[in-house]
């Protein structure tokens, strides 16, 4: 084809027509820019096409992973609720602790009310992954990233409310750490002795019941209560209405 081009040039030349071989010279240069820039558009859209492909990889992962964090976010408000709900139990009978008579019935409830701490572990390994390698910016979503950023933060301040949380739970057990109370009582009324611990029932199990006469396990309690409160209606539900809004960014990112 070079050959072919060049044989013309040297026609044109040879014959003295130079009007017409400027005309086939500049034919040849647009010729040229022409592929060039065909050349071009090719490559951009082949690099576009791989940059959208990347950010569909991106945008399923995060789909994944905030799915899952969903779903452990919904089980930790449901059993923050619960220890609430049997904190204001438990305060309901030292209001009035003629109502509860049943060692067995107390223990259950401190154990159910007080057994678990309080955790949220999100799912954000490849989110970790994206914002420490740059790749947070192959979101074509200006909106889908700034949620992003913001969820880490968003997410260490929960981790503040529960670590407080968490503080008022160990007050309230600390109070079972003198002579006066029993925690083995808790754990072989609330059933707990023969699901692992391998204990032999006690032969005079000590009641606890004196509990619901302490103006200090009540102030515990009530301190507790609050924090259950704060950390689910403060933290929890927004954070779930934050997580529900990236899903529904990602969701409609996603190509079908």
């Amino acid at each position: 084809m070079i050959k072919f081009f060049r044989k013309i040039r040297q026609q044109l030349i040879a014959e003295k027509r130079v009007r017409q071989y400027l005309l086939y010279a500049l034919g040849e240069i647009v010729l040229v820019v022409a592929g060039i820039l065909i050349a071009l558009a090719i490559n951009n859209g082949n690099e576009q096409r791989l940059t959208r492909d990347k950010e569909q990889v991106y945008l399923k992962g995060l789909q994944e992973e905030f799915k899952v964090s969903q779903y452990k976010l919904k089980n930790l408000i449901a059993l923050n609720q619960q220890n609430a709900e049997g904190a204001r139990t438990l305060l309901g009978f030292m209001s009035d602790s003629t109502t509860l008579t049943d060692e067995a019935a107390f223990s259950k409830l401190i154990y159910s009310t007080l057994a678990y701490d309080i955790a949220f572990n999100p799912n954000n390994s490849l989110l970790n992954e994206m914002i420490n390698s740059g790749s947070l910016r192959d979101l074509s979503n200006p909106e889908l990233r700034r949620r992003l950023t913001n969820w880490m933060a968003t997410v260490e301040d929960v981790a503040r409310q529960e670590q407080d949380q968490e503080q008022e739970r160990k007050r309230i057990l600390n109070t079972f750490l003198s002579d006066r109370y029993s925690i083995r009582t808790v754990l072989e009324q609330a059933g707990q002795t023969a699901d692992g611990l391998d204990l032999s029932p006690s032969a005079q199990p000590h009641s606890n019941l004196a509990l619901l006469q302490s103006k200090s396990f009540e102030n515990h309690l009530l301190l507790f209560l609050l924090a259950c409160a704060g950390t689910t209606d403060t933290h929890y539900l927004p954070l779930m209405e934050e997580l529900e809004a990236i899903l529904k960014l990602i969701d409609r990112e996603i190509e079908n």
